[in-house]
């Protein structure tokens, strides 16, 4: 299952299908194999330990906290408080409605910005990229950073359950990293290309400019241009295969706690160090222009949130460790 699996993706990406197929079959096939890793770990020991069941779960548990559900509830409480002889004021039950109402709401929205709040500083990146039709401003390794650091979170997840909103926000992140790197990719191509075209080495790029330069692929196996490829089709080949590595030890290894701790830790690692290639390259290139200073804001804004949620919420310390850290990251760059 596997093999045809790998096979059909590469002779797929091969074709050079218009670029959103290509990012909705990775998608596809790494939750496949995420499914198939979280069941055969689980090996049915447990009913709650799969994913699917898991995520069923949480459905469960907000329907029941719906205001329909508190409306029945009451009712039935009415219902047996009059068989015994006990009056309850409407009034109390109407005010327990509106805070019930109140808490789900609020939970939800909060719920949602954990989920979502992370895409939304690199909209304002990815409208300035391709309304310049430059990319020079923005580090693609902000992107590998994010891509690698949410493949091993979702992997931590397996031997450690957290909250389900912080699996999806992996999920979804995953998702904006690949829409922003295959814009990034498409532009700096074209931008070498002008380059080269009008041999005016260096203008809108740094990099030194060769014909050979222009087409390099990740199955060419070169160190020296790795996350330099110039095809988007590489760089999902490369995600596909650390999936596929970190799946299998995962599940080999996933009663390890050793094992779970340290892709736990390196995961918050990664993610924390988010803002670096960012920052080494303004300091490169003795400039930001070209990056959103908005992104930046929405960054901080958003590490903040997430910290403080983290801490209430009571996430494994790795979590709000990673939210500190990025946070002093954030401040470093509005400095710049």
């Amino acid at each position: 299952m596997q093999t045809k699996l790998s096979s059909s993706l590469f002779s797929f990406v091969n074709h050079n299908y218009d670029r959103y197929q290509v990012a909705l079959y990775l998608g596809i096939v790494i939750a496949s194999l995420l499914l198939h890793v979280t069941n055969a770990a689980t090996n049915g020991t447990e009913e709650n330990d799969g994913l699917l069941a898991t995520a069923q779960n949480y459905y469960k548990q907000v329907v029941d906290l719906l205001p329909g559900k508190s409306n029945e509830n009451s009712t039935t409480v009415n219902q047996t408080s009059n068989e015994n002889g006990t009056t309850i004021s409407s009034q109390r039950t109407n005010r327990f409605d509106f805070r019930t109402i109140l808490s789900i709401t609020v939970r939800l929205l909060s719920q949602a910005l954990i989920i979502f709040g992370g895409v939304l500083p690199y909209i304002p990146q990815y409208l300035i990229i391709k309304r310049k039709q430059n990319a020079e401003g923005f580090s693609n390794y902000v992107c590998l950073t994010l891509l690698v650091a949410n493949i091993i979170r979702i992997e931590f997840w397996f031997g450690k359950h957290f909250e389900i909103p912080l699996l999806i926000q992996s999920i979804v992140m995953i998702l904006c990293m690949l829409i922003m790197l295959e814009l990034w990719t498409r532009i700096h191509a074209l931008t070498m290309r002008r380059q080269l075209d009008t041999e005016e080495g260096g203008a809108g790029s740094k990099e030194v400019l060769t014909d050979e330069f222009l087409d390099k692929k990740f199955t060419d196996f070169e160190v020296d241009y790795f996350w330099r490829w110039t095809t988007f089709a590489s760089y999902l080949q490369f995600l596909f295969l650390i999936t596929f590595i970190f799946s299998i030890m995962t599940w080999l290894l996933l009663k390890n706690v050793v094992y779970i701790e340290t892709i736990g830790f390196l995961a918050v690692v990664c993610e924390a160090l988010l803002g670096i290639p960012q920052f080494v390259r303004n300091f490169r290139l003795k400039s930001t222009e070209g990056m959103s200073v908005k992104m930046v804001l929405l960054w901080a804004s958003g590490d903040i949130f997430k910290t403080v949620y983290f801490i209430i919420r009571n996430a494994p310390k790795q979590f709000w460790l990673c939210g500190i850290l990025q946070i002093s990251i954030d401040v470093a760059i509005l400095f710049q």
